[in-house]
């Protein structure tokens, strides 16, 4: 049996939502407070298991409120659970986000997310060795990243790498992950004095470009390829990046065309935004195909 394993963070997203974003030193009434379970790694899990994928996390939580919240969540979107690692005297990680004017802003707090080290990996190892793919991020710390992206390339085992949030990373990194999936400020930051065509055409099919609302680039052989974004109404684009990430890594395991499984990718990201909260905004499989047919 092949797994999607996602190695990654569990947060507790706490959404304050209002109709303009504070200035520095000023206070302004918010609407409404929503607490809604997030972090990258289980958006990604959460998101990758809602269209069809058969996905275990591996991460951990504190022994509080929100580390059993988050749990619930995971399994009741169809997440293994077995490798969430429960620490006492740790909190569950949190986001504090401002969602006004269209957009967010937010601030992490790792927690327990920081424990996240090479035995937590190695106990899950016998699961994520059966993975057609394993999906990364950069909340949790950049060693267990390395770790694992190592050891998966000795062992053959696709790895998605989501560079975010930003931090510098070691070029053999992206030489030995099979997708890095960076976002279009991400990208100008990882690969500095380097145009976007250029990014793209020295990492044909490897690094696969979120632009926003246009969509998603890459290079294949001598040209960029474009796949158009939907056009939709938006609620809250917290979580969009995790759902294509999710999507993508689903897509990719059922031996669909690069093309395909980003315009799968796209559409699933699309529908992601049209409520708020991360994980809650996340398409089901029915969904993400009906899109996909009224839109051919």
């Amino acid at each position: 049996m092949k797994y999607i394993s996602v190695i990654g963070s569990c947060n507790m997203d706490m959404i304050v939502e209002s109709d303009i974003r504070p200035k520095a030193g000023e206070t302004v009434m918010g609407k409404r407070l929503i607490l809604s379970p997030g972090g990258k790694g289980a958006n990604q899990a959460v998101a990758a298991a809602k269209v069809g994928g058969d996905v275990y996390m591996i991460g951990c939580v504190g022994d509080d409120a929100n580390g059993e919240m988050m749990c619930h969540t995971l399994q009741n979107n169809g997440v293994h659970t077995k490798y969430v690692n429960v620490l006492s005297n740790e909190i569950t990680g949190t986001a504090h986000i401002i969602l006004a004017e269209g957009d967010n802003s937010i601030i992490v707090l790792s927690g327990a997310n920081g424990k996240v080290n090479q035995a937590v990996v190695d106990k899950a190892w016998d699961i994520i060795s059966q993975s057609a793919i394993i999906l990364l991020q950069h909340e949790i710390p950049l060693d267990t990243v390395g770790y694992i992206i190592q050891r998966a390339y000795d062992e053959k085992i696709p790895v998605l790498l989501n560079p975010a949030p930003y931090a510098d990373i070691p070029k053999d990194w992206i030489d030995k992950v099979s997708y890095l999936t960076p976002n279009e400020h991400e990208a100008a930051l990882i690969f500095p004095h380097m145009t976007r065509e250029e990014i793209l055409h020295a990492y044909p099919r490897k690094v696969v470009m979120t632009i926003g609302k246009e969509g998603v680039i890459y290079g294949d052989n001598d040209s960029i390829v474009h796949v158009p974004g939907f056009d939709v109404s938006v609620v809250d684009t917290t979580g969009a990046g995790d759902t294509f990430n999710g999507a993508f890594a689903v897509a990719c395991t059922e031996g669909k065309s690069m093309e395909e499984a980003v315009r799968f990718a796209n559409a699933a990201a699309a529908l992601s935004v049209g409520k708020i909260g991360a994980q809650a905004g996340m398409p089901v499989r029915e969904e993400v195909e009906e899109l996909l047919s009224c839109k051919r």
